[in-house]
């Protein structure tokens, strides 16, 4: 534990000093060229406010009166004024829904008494009190409550921001809450369930691709009972709120006194002529202490980790990593492996007990997070995951120890380094849903890959595989690899960095979900959107799946909220993702069919981009899962394969009876094959070397089962060997028949 401490200690140290050295001079050049070539970015400074004092409406006889003494004798808040901050619409890629992307305009309001108007900081959200947790889904669906609703799947707990609605919007899982009437008289409201400090609120339409539903304007009120309400004034009056102007766009307004209560309520004033009352919304607050309240005690969630949390821009990430590999410069390195769209490195961290090269028979890893640039949680992970095995080496973890010295791991926390710092732009609750997810030049890494699913499947249908087509490597099409092809630079970059290391496993990391989901990706009936379509190696990704899940927090909860609208609980947190929505030409896909890497989509939270206070929560929800993933590399077999000589035998093909999916060795002979626990004949074969076939049995405990071959060459190899040797060239017996023929017949003539 001390050396744990020490090692927590050096780096808490370490990541101050680069804090504190780059609010000294910030932009500097640094002397290490491979971090900092790139573009500084500035960040405008953030203007100091005057905070009202905030305003208790009444409580209520007989218990609160202990309350009002306790609000009465906590200190009071810096003042600040009143705010609001909106997105504009930007011009979304082809083939993109223009209400799903938007930049930042700024405006403000006037608060009660005030005529000068205010400068918007950049993330307004992140400024002050942080969300209660409606997107996020800490806050229930019993917390909420509305006025009345059109039906069950647009009721109040659909009230939640960046809430999506599903494929048919007339089932459980529309895309706002709705009320049932378009009066004044509408409301819907939150039970925070303990006094909280509400300091703004942030609205946003209804999410439909047929209707157009949002409330323009509307009034806050708060109570501490339920029963008697205060409105939030301007003045002598009440404080109407500007709110949408579109559906997908969040809108923040901030109180212009900050309001302690417990409950808080939104009475649409106004809303789209052509809509309804119709919105989702998330409330800006503090709660405020309650010791004596055992409930909120007990499900609050601290860490023990001593790590960064926060959110990174890029230059900050690229800080941190090199503060990280200079803590651990003996198991990391730093490297790209191109660069964006922009110019920006895609920068990936190697951890292992020898960096830089490849160690014969140790299997390599990979993460990827970031493909979408607004899926922020992932990249965020990523970082705290290299800290965190920094940290733990440097303590002796046995555990973390062995998993270093025994795996190569790469990691890159941004993949889409473009489309990150237009989300960080926007800010943690502002960017909506889309802000960012696609590259610089409108693409979606996702689904920028090669489809090779079609010519697997198409020679499977004329029977032809595996003589044209293998099951396994298949080939770039040409059109793809064309400068005119409509492929991301970052596309590019991955293909490449896969096709040079032998990876056996990989994570890409996503949002907006909780669930892994395994491949295949693409429904093999053209005509189906979704179909449940297994690999030859499914019993293998759906335990690789479930090793994730199930070692998650919440995904396999049975009592957890679905994010939106499908329920992954009937596969214990994971999906099929062919059978959830088809995408051709997948990262997952393109993995298994053109690599040796098995690859899974590992969606980490509801919320794309939480609010920097959830990151600890978050890492403690996704940290055992992240290390029990890696350790999956080790099951199945392992082996070399190699020649009379000992020496390794590149490309051979390592087959498992009964699984039509074929593996090959690296370019020093060894190879890894993920199976279940099992009994497997296993059959290795190589160009100009006999076949050789081995029954190897793999076991339930961690570790591959070794599995070597040694195979002698062929007659007709040998033959070409030794006249080789001599300058000349093995006769081909079919031509010499030819030309026999062809003498023979001149003979006659």
């Amino acid at each position: 534990m001390a050396r744990r401490g020490a090692a927590a200690l050096a780096l808490a140290l370490a990541l101050l000093a680069v804090a504190l050295a780059g609010a000294a001079a910030q932009g500097a050049a640094v002397e290490d060229p491979d971090y900092y070539v790139q573009e500084i970015w500035s960040r405008e400074p953030y203007y100091a406010r005057l905070e009202p004092e905030p305003f208790s409406p009444p409580l209520p006889a007989g218990p609160g009166e202990e309350e009002r003494k306790l609000r009465a004798s906590e200190p009071r808040p810096p003042k600040k004024a009143t705010k609001r901050e909106k997105l504009a619409p930007e011009t979304p890629p082809p083939g993109k829904k223009s209400n799903r992307k938007g930049v930042k305009t700024k405006s403000s309001e006037k608060a009660a008494g005030d005529d000068h108007r205010v400068p918007v900081a950049r993330d307004a959200a992140r400024e002050g009190c942080p969300p209660l947790g409606l997107e996020t889904l800490k806050v229930t669906d019993f917390q909420l409550h509305a006025s009345t609703s059109k039906r069950y799947g647009l009721g109040a707990h659909r009230g939640r921001l960046n809430v999506q609605a599903g494929i048919n919007e007339n089932d459980f899982y529309d895309g706002a809450w709705c009320a049932g009437r378009n009066d004044l008289h509408q409301w819907i409201e939150v039970d925070a369930r303990r006094l909280t400090k509400f300091t703004g609120v942030i609205t946003q339409g209804r999410n439909s691709l047929w209707l157009s539903d949002w409330v323009t304007s509307y009034k806050v009120m708060v109570s501490n009972d339920s029963h008697t309400w205060v409105t939030v004034k301007n003045g002598s009056g009440d404080m109407i709120f500007e709110g949408n102007s579109e559906k997908e766009i969040p809108v923040l307004n901030e109180l212009p006194v900050p309001m302690v209560a417990r409950y808080i309520r939104i009475n649409p004033q106004s809303w789209f002529d052509n809509g309804s009352i119709c919105m989702r919304m998330e409330i800006l607050g503090c709660p405020l202490p309650d010791p004596h309240n055992y409930y909120h005690r007990r499900n609050e969630m601290t860490t023990t980790d001593d790590l960064d949390f926060k959110h990174h821009s890029y230059k900050e990430m690229r800080q941190l990593m090199k503060v990280v590999n200079e803590m651990c410069s003996n198991i990391t390195r730093i490297y790209n492996i191109g660069k964006s769209h922009q110019g920006l490195k895609l920068y990936a961290v190697e951890i292992s007990d020898h960096p830089g090269e490849h160690e014969v028979g140790e299997p390599e890893f990979h993460y990827i997070a970031g493909a979408h640039g607004n899926e922020v949680l992932g990249r965020e992970l990523m970082l705290l995951l290299m800290q965190f095995l920094c940290q733990e080496y440097l303590a002796r973890n046995s555990r973390i120890v062995r998993l270093v010295e025994e795996t190569r791991i790469h990691i890159i926390p941004s993949l889409n380094p473009d489309g990150y710092e237009k989300a960080y732009e926007g800010g943690s609750e502002l960017g909506g849903w889309s802000l960012g997810r696609w590259t610089h030049d409108g693409i979606d890494i996702n689904n920028n890959f090669p489809d090779l699913n079609t010519l697997l499947w198409g020679a499977e249908d004329r029977q032809n595989v595996p003589r044209k087509v293998p099951n396994h490597y298949i080939a770039i099409p040409e059109w793809f690899l064309s400068e005119n092809a409509t492929v991301a630079a970052e596309t590019r970059a991955v293909i490449a960095w896969m096709e040079k290391i032998p990876f056996v496993l990989g994570g890409n990391l996503q949002g907006g979900e909780l669930v892994v989901a395994y491949p295949y990706d693409m429904v093999r009936s053209t005509w189906k959107m979704q179909e449940h379509t297994p690999t030859p190696d499914d019993h293998v990704f759906r335990w690789l799946a479930y090793a994730y899940a199930s070692t998650h927090r919440l995904m396999t909860d049975a009592r957890r909220r679905a994010c939106h609208t499908e329920d992954f609980q009937k596969e214990d947190g994971t999906v099929n993702g062919a059978s959830w929505h088809t995408v051709a030409g997948s990262l997952n896909d393109f993995s298994y069919l053109h690599t040796n890497c098995f690859e899974l989509s590992i969606y980490v939270g509801c919320d794309k981009y939480p609010h920097e206070s959830e990151l600890p929560e978050e890492w403690e929800n996704n940290r055992e899962s992240l290390i029990v993933f890696m350790e999956q590399v080790h099951r199945g077999i392992k082996g070399l394969v190699r020649d009379l000589h000992g020496k390794g035998i590149p490309n051979a093909v390592i087959s498992v009876e009964g699984v039509n999916h074929d593996i090959r060795t690296a370019s020093d002979g060894d190879y890894w094959r993920l199976l279940n626990p099992g009994e497997y004949m296993v059959t290795a074969k190589a160009e100009g070397f006999t076949s050789s076939t081995k029954n190897c049995i793999v076991g339930y405990d961690m570790g591959a089962t070794q599995c070597d071959f040694t195979l002698s060459k062929t007659n007709l190899a040998r033959i070409r060997e030794i006249m080789e040797k001599f300058g000349k060239q093995p006769v081909s017996l079919p031509a010499r028949r030819l030309k026999l023929r062809g003498r023979k017949r001149r003979q006659r003539g």
